[in-house]
């Protein structure tokens, strides 16, 4: 072949190594200065290596790759004739080896920075480092190429730069004879260093975005094909190892602005899927979080090896990988997987199901991906709530502790969403997944579940959506009483006494609104939305007893009465007086904004301050 004017043949030896023989068509190279100072430099390192003078072949190695760099900051012209250069020398077979051995340490990583200059600049380059890979040991190249991904990275993040290292990987791994492991677990940070720097950036073309994965599937590929040479513990090591590559890389995909329209990424996504069928991972396992936990505990990790923290995204690949499963068919095909099967195992299985739910707050929780990919986790995480086991006994309540952070969490990420998603469509189809994995809760940790979530929100309007629930899970057992047959109503007012919902923790949460642990009265107009929410399910509840002559909540009790009456309602009341008569002053249209925000309240609070009267009259 021809690479800017250099002839490069095929030597006809069967050696793994081709050698090349070079015949220079470049006229008149040896008058260029740059030509003529790259061969003084190579000269003196030729030279020094001869007169065994170490210290003087290290200067003149940097002085030569010092000439190389400055060559970036010229016409590109320069850059060409001396990559042409260098490979002139490395491909002749008069060249000292010694010299070729120690520039290989460092030519990738100049020669990488050249190649963005030109076309003409990246063939060459392209050229150079694959007759390196050629001459040098394997484990050697392994070092270097990754040593030069790390430092270019933190230069350029443009995908065709890494790609010139990245696709000779997989021939430097594929020629490793011994030690497969430890050589994999050398190459894969820089690798996916590499991936997640360039995932990272929102600017760069689908196309080279494409082609940068493609090269570190064929990475993935190369390492199956170690894994298919191994037996024993190392195979099952490598094979793990590949599982969470792939996994880390489907989570870096999903980030990548490739994953903007689902569509174009489906191709790379099918291909990463084929290593999960490799590695036996099903969906099931993935989305139950068991998978990944499996593949960490079949890899020896040494103190102080940090190997481990390049797959900090695999628990989010995880997700990924069956979320994209659940829109492509043909992706479920390449893991071997088939999603409705998968779905069908959760929904009956509270554990797995409950494991799953809380294995998608690593991603709503996560800012590096869009809303569109948190929306297709959501309609997954609802596709699993569909049709499940709604049955309750004992043995759920004790099981489903175990999972009560995990899926708070998720719930959290699910409420972030709620707030957070632009489109009405997508915060519906969000809330009704919301009360989905409410309703999949044991009743008995449900009102300890939205109490935890209305205690951590910072957003009124969720805190007033929460409390709205917690009222009409209160309605709806409440009208089941009351439409209970005659000889069956000591039973259902029995287990209604049971509900946690009806019980004392109904007021508290009424009082965190009211009354905010912070003390004080809450802040008008601000939070004129929980309040409101909150001082309607205080009236029902204050209804809803003194009609049925219960006191299931401890709303009838008159200290309790007198707490909501002194604490609660009257000094809301104050509140709310001072900020009317400040704005009826004020002839502005946020004063008008801020009185319509705070009538509902003011209406509702004057019939809750009534009734809390009538109740304490009655009782005097």
């Amino acid at each position: 072949m021809d690479i800017a004017g250099i002839h490069v043949a095929d030597d006809s030896s069967p050696s793994i190594f081709n050698r090349l023989q070079v015949s220079l068509q470049v006229a008149d190279a040896s008058s260029s200065s740059i030509s003529n100072s790259l061969q003084v430099s190579l000269q003196s390192i030729h030279d020094s290596f001869e007169s065994g003078d170490f210290r003087r072949s290290d200067e003149a190695i940097a002085s030569t790759i010092a000439l190389l760099d400055s060559t970036a900051e010229s016409l590109s012209s320069d850059a060409e004739e001396a990559l042409s250069f260098i490979l002139s020398y490395l491909s002749s077979s008069s060249s000292s080896q010694m010299v070729v051995e120690a520039l290989s340490l460092e030519l990738p990583k100049v020669v990488v920075r050249l190649a963005g200059l030109s076309d003409e600049c990246r063939a060459i380059a392209g050229a150079i480092v694959d007759r390196l890979v050629s001459v040098s040991s394997a484990r050697e190249m392994l070092v270097v190429l990754c040593e030069a991904l790390h430092s270019h990275i933190k230069v350029s993040k443009a995908p065709i730069d890494h790609i010139l290292l990245l696709s000779r990987l997989p021939k430097v791994l594929n020629c490793t004879q011994r030690h497969h492991v430890q050589q994999v677990k050398a190459a894969l940070p820089a690798v996916l260093e590499v991936l997640y720097a360039i995932s990272s950036e929102s600017d760069e073309e689908e196309d080279s975005l494409y082609d940068l994965f493609c090269e570190s599937i064929l990475v993935g590929r190369s390492i199956q094909a170690l894994c298919q040479k191994l037996d024993g513990r190392r195979k099952e090591e490598l094979c793990a190892i590949l599982g969470l590559y792939a996994l880390q890389s489907m989570a870096l995909i999903s980030r990548s602005r490739l994953a903007h329209n689902t569509s174009t990424c489906v191709d790379a996504i099918k291909q990463v899927s084929e290593f999960l069928l490799f590695c036996g991972l099903s969906y099931v396992d993935l989305l139950a979080g068991t998978a990944v936990d499996a593949l960490i505990s079949k890899i020896s990790i040494e103190d102080g090896d940090d190997f481990m923290t390049c797959f900090s995204f695999s628990m989010i690949g995880a997700s990924l990988a069956v979320m994209w499963g659940h829109i492509f068919e043909e992706v479920a095909k390449a893991a071997g997987e088939e999603i409705i099967a998968a779905l069908n195992i959760l929904q009956n299985d509270n554990a797995k199901r409950w494991q799953a739910i809380g294995m998608f707050k690593h991603v709503l929780a996560s800012i590096d991906y869009t809303w569109e990919i948190k929306l297709q986790c959501i309609e997954l995480l609802s596709s699993i709530l569909d049709g499940g086991n709604s049955d309750e006994s004992s043995g759920d309540e004790i099981q489903f502790s175990s999972f009560m952070t995990t899926i708070f969490a998720a719930l959290q990420g699910i409420q972030q969403f709620i707030i957070g998603a632009s489109k009405a469509s997508s915060r519906k189809k969000a809330f009704n997944t919301f009360q989905k994995v409410l309703s999949d809760i044991p009743t008995s940790f449900r009102l300890d579940m939205l109490k935890a979530l209305i205690t951590n929100s910072n957003s009124p309007s969720m805190i007033a959506i929460l409390i709205d629930i917690v009222r009409m899970q209160m309605v709806i057992e409440n009208n089941q009483g009351n439409n209970s047959a005659r000889n069956q109503e000591k039973n259902q007012q029995n287990r209604m006494i049971c509900s946690p919902f009806w019980s004392y923790g109904a007021l508290e949460m009424v009082e965190l609104v009211l009354r905010p642990p912070k003390g004080g009265p809450p802040t008008l107009p601000e939070d004129s939305e929980a309040v409101l929410s909150a001082l309607n399910l205080y009236r029902f509840i204050l209804i809803a007893e003194s009609t049925g002559k219960t006191n299931r909540t401890g709303v009838m009790s008159p200290s309790n009465l007198r707490k909501a009456y002194e604490k609660w309602l009257l000094p809301l009341r104050t509140l709310l007086s001072g900020i009317q008569s400040e704005n009826a002053e004020n002839d502005s249209e946020l004063a008008d904004n801020i009185l319509c925000a705070l009538n509902p309240v003011q209406f509702v609070l004057h019939r809750c301050i009534d009734l809390v009267e009538e109740c304490m009259k009655s009782q005097s």
